[in-house]
């Protein structure tokens, strides 16, 4: 299987590039978003890809991250997403979001991606609540994507030096959900109290993530 390429843009379609490897053109259709952070025509690029096979076909999909390749192949998991629409819902939230939108159960976010439906969406969030933690903490998702999108993508101050404050969030939000997951707690409810806990509390360490996370899985009444 293709897992990865990498090799000088030879040309940009509405829906896919072809890389050239060693000499070899290969079509890969990308998402919209992964287009326009591509580098222009003849310039250098790398792709993380997804070999879809069939009796009539073979399409290669590509992906700027492995972390965005695995979401895909959780995507297309579920029955009526193929991979038109999981490109879709990739296209429209990123990684990151379609992440915090499956946490959080917020299938109006999954839905406005173009050509999927309320039912769809819903089964998306449905089907994938428990099986989407484990990405989202290899990853530190949650962490990430709670914070403004323009706070993230401002670029550092001339001088500046590096932070830790990323990994830092990260590690804390996976322990927070290994310990949740042993204290017999749902993946699923677990991803959802930890992504609500880091919007309340985005610097939170992790002592302080399982605290709020407990308070927000505890009964009412």
């Amino acid at each position: 299987m293709i897992g990865r390429l990498a090799g000088r843009i030879d040309y940009r379609g509405a829906d896919h590039v072809l890389l050239d490897v060693g000499g070899v053109g290969y079509i890969v259709f990308v998402s919209g978003r992964t287009l326009m952070e591509l580098p222009a025509t003849g310039e250098f690029a790398a792709l993380y890809t997804d070999l879809v096979v069939r009796e009539d076909l073979l399409q290669l999909y590509g992906f700027p991250t492995h972390q965005e390749k695995e979401w895909h192949r959780l995507l297309t998991s579920v029955q009526g997403i193929g991979a038109k629409a999981s490109m879709a819902i990739l296209g429209a939230l990123g990684p990151d979001g379609t992440a915090r939108a499956i946490a959080l159960g917020d299938w109006s976010a999954i839905r406005s991606a173009p050509g999927v439906g309320p039912k769809l969406a819903q089964r998306v969030v449905n089907e994938l609540k428990d099986k989407a933690p484990g990405i989202m903490a290899m990853s530190g998702s949650l962490a990430e994507v709670i914070e403004p999108v323009e706070t993230a993508a401002k670029p550092p101050a001339a001088g500046a030096k590096p932070t830790s404050a990323a990994p830092s969030r990260a590690a804390a939000q996976a322990d927070a959900l290994s310990a949740l997951a042993n204290l017999g707690y749902q993946p699923g409810e677990a991803a959802s109290a930890v992504a609500q806990a880091i919007g309340a509390e985005p610097d939170a360490d992790t002592a302080a993530l399982i605290r709020a996370a407990l308070k927000l899985l505890a009964p009412k009444g």
